[in-house]
């Protein structure tokens, strides 16, 4: 198994990245009237910022008190350093061309071009997130474990199991033994069979979706180098892993959170598949070769003269 490094541990690099992405990580933290500030300010942060301690407080139903023992919970001194933190990230986002107020509701009535803008601007801001949020040298200890793995698992459910199902497609495609397991009693049995020098990789947004904790937890049992890909780093699937990879997401009227991490998830899994490429680039440029091959035949026929 391989051992966590303290400094690279994924809640730092949340911090780091952005005050948003630290409130939105450590939202299933909160309770009582500290959730209801964190929703309130996730919601609008822009308006958060420009309010005083006291109008924060009032529309959250809560006390000053309270506003201040959320900004220390997200290791600020004080209200007054939140709102900087806010402002200064507002205003690299208006910098940066983000034209629509991402979080505003996508109404049953609004036309097509408006919701396209919306669902554009929500995953191009989610990538950007993410990739502030990444910690490359997670990334780097993923890649070199699936790189020298005799077997990867891969678990997950639902839309996670999807996801999964594309990771495990790509490793096979450059002579990666990969499989995915989507229902809980054959991963169970799989993970079972797991042994040092094997990697299992769990999937879920929330990182609290019980079968896929239960199947990693079981492969890490037997020994296995174990992966979470989730956008909670503090969920019982990232305290479970030895390695940590975050996404970030945008959620929007009639896509929540759980379907808007999917293109993030998809981005970390490629950059993680090309990482591993890179690592047996003569096995994979081999493999690839032939399984093209394989395949080809299978291509409608080119004929000239038809257009």
């Amino acid at each position: 198994m391989v051992e966590r490094e303290v400094d690279g541990h994924a809640p730092t690099a949340v911090v780091d990245a952005s005050v948003i992405l630290t409130m939105r990580a450590k939202l299933p933290e909160f309770t009582g009237a500290l959730q209801r500030v964190a929703e309130l300010v996730l919601a609008d942060p822009a308006n958060a910022a420009r309010s005083t301690i006291v109008e924060l407080a009032e529309r959250s139903g809560t006390s000053p008190a309270t506003v201040t023992r959320f900004c220390r919970a997200l290791g600020f001194e004080g209200y007054a350093d939140l709102r900087l933190g806010i402002a200064a990230e507002t205003g690299r986002a208006r910098a940066a061309g983000w034209s629509v107020d991402i979080g505003r509701e996508i109404e049953p009535g609004d036309p097509l071009e408006k919701v396209l803008e919306q669902v554009m601007a929500a995953d191009t801001r989610a990538m950007h997130d993410t990739a502030a949020l990444l910690d490359l040298s997670e990334v780097e200890r993923a890649a070199q474990a699936i790189a020298g793995a005799s077997r990867v698992s891969i678990f997950g459910a639902s839309g996670s199991a999807l996801v999964g199902e594309e990771m495990q497609f790509s490793l096979h495609r450059i002579g990666v033994a990969a499989w995915a397991w989507t229902d809980v009693h054959n991963g169970l049995a799989s993970a079972a069979l797991s042994r040092p020098g094997d990697v299992a990789l769990g999937i879920s947004h929330s990182g609290q979706t019980r079968e896929t904790i239960e199947m990693l937890a079981e492969a890490a049992g037997h020994g296995a180098t174990t992966i979470a890909l989730t956008s909670f780093p503090r969920s019982a699937l990232a305290e479970l892993a030895d390695v940590v990879l975050l996404t970030a997401t945008q959620a929007t009227t009639f896509r929540p959170d759980a379907l808007s991490a999917r293109h993030p998830q998809l981005v970390v899994l490629d950059l993680l598949y090309v990482a591993v490429a890179q690592r047996t680039h003569q096995r994979s440029h081999a493999a690839f070769q032939r399984t093209a091959q394989a395949v080809d035949p299978h291509k409608a026929a080119k004929h000239s003269g038809v257009h």
